[in-house]
């Protein structure tokens, strides 16, 4: 039994969580299900990436706002086109985007991050359910070795549990909208369809409040 035959999907639902965790493969899978839109980050549009990761703090202002100008775009796109009054599913949320931002910049680029994004996310939406997904440094980088981007190659075990921490402080006090996190480690949502069933059913079934899930894989 699937979620869009006997459960009411949510309109808008968010798919979050540190690089590696598989939230655009989860946001794609969920975009089928429920035959709607999907709104993803595309990384590999910024020309700025690839320089960050490999030289860190020189590259990561302009790297940053170029992700904060396209997702600001892309949601400003969508809501011109009323499509938020039928089913989305997106893997970011604006409000998470200083994250990455007291992450990766000093002081004083700090700052004006912190001004332009003020300017920008006023009208972003709020989604009907945030799906947050985790998991520990030795299984992100399991999976970015395993994808092998050219871009996330150079990426370290430091930076990750450093975006982890950020992420887990983050989502701990984050109540602006109904939140499922789930402890992704162990299962492949993406290859075994029982282990999508188990997310599915719980992702349509959560509308309130903050919930936590930790599946088990069902090997069938």
């Amino acid at each position: 039994m699937t979620c869009v035959t006997s459960l009411k999907p949510p309109g808008y639902v968010v798919v979050e969580g540190p690089i590696g965790v598989g939230k655009t493969s989860l946001v794609k899978r969920l975009a089928e299900s429920f035959n709607s839109d999907s709104l993803l980050e595309n990384a590999e549009e910024n020309p700025f990436l690839e320089r960050f990761y490999q030289d860190g703090q020189q590259a990561a202002l302009p790297t940053q706002l170029f992700f904060l100008f396209q997702r600001n775009k892309q949601l400003q796109a969508l809501r011109q086109k009323d499509m938020f009054r039928t089913a989305l599913v997106a893997d970011f949320m604006l409000e998470k985007d200083p994250l990455f931002a007291r992450l990766n910049l000093d002081e004083e680029e700090l700052k004006l991050y912190e001004q332009v994004y003020a300017r920008l996310t006023m009208e972003a939406p709020e989604p009907d359910l945030v799906v947050y997904l985790q998991a520990p440094v030795e299984t992100l980088l399991q999976r970015i070795k395993k994808r092998d981007r050219k871009v996330e190659r150079t990426i370290e075990a430091d930076y990750l549990q450093r975006l982890c921490d950020g992420y887990a402080e983050f989502f701990y006090h984050y109540n602006s909208s109904p939140l499922l996190i789930i402890n992704a480690t162990d299962i492949n949502p993406v290859e075994r369809d029982s282990d999508y069933q188990l997310l599915l059913e719980r992702i349509c079934s959560t509308s309130c409040g903050k919930h936590y899930f930790n599946p088990v894989p069902l090997l069938v």
